[in-house]
Parts: structure tokens; sequence; C-alpha cells
């Protein structure tokens, strides 16, 4: 792994733990894909430090349990301003 993709991706993981971010919310932060960001915690992350894994981890299943509230909340704003 190169050195900028392991800075990005301990970067990435300090934003979300220090955040609360979602993977959307990192996204737009480090101006990449959801789906890099996904995979550099997923996978990555794992290789490079366990210890922020593990964090990063519990920040993403509470954002994942969250998902659907935030969801309503979204449509609900969408269809409150017609």
């Amino acid at each position: 792994m190169t050195d900028y993709i392991e800075e990005r991706v301990l970067e990435t993981a300090e934003y979300i733990i220090e955040n609360g971010a979602t993977v959307r919310d990192a996204a737009k932060v480090f101006n990449i894909s959801k789906s890099t960001v996904h995979k550099d915690m997923s996978d990555r992350l794992r290789h490079l430090n366990p210890l922020l894994y593990k964090l990063v981890c519990a920040v993403m299943e509470h954002n994942k349990a969250e998902r659907h509230i935030r969801g309503g909340q979204a449509t609900y704003r969408k269809y409150k301003c017609q």
C-alpha cells in the first residue's frame, strides 16, 4: 500500500471517530467516493491499525442503526417544503 493511501485511510478514520461522521460525510470532506471510504475503513484500516478499526466499526454500526431515521427525516423535509 502506498504512503498516500495509508495517510488517507488514517485521516479518514480519525475524522469519522472524532465527528461520528457517516461514510457520505467523510467522502464529501476528503473528496473521494463512498466506495473508497468504505473500502478504506472495512479492509485497509483493519491491517493498518486494528484499534482504530474497532473504533470506526463502532461508529459505522451506530450510523447504520440510525440510517432509517435519517432517511425518514430527509423525506419529511422534502415533502414539507412543497
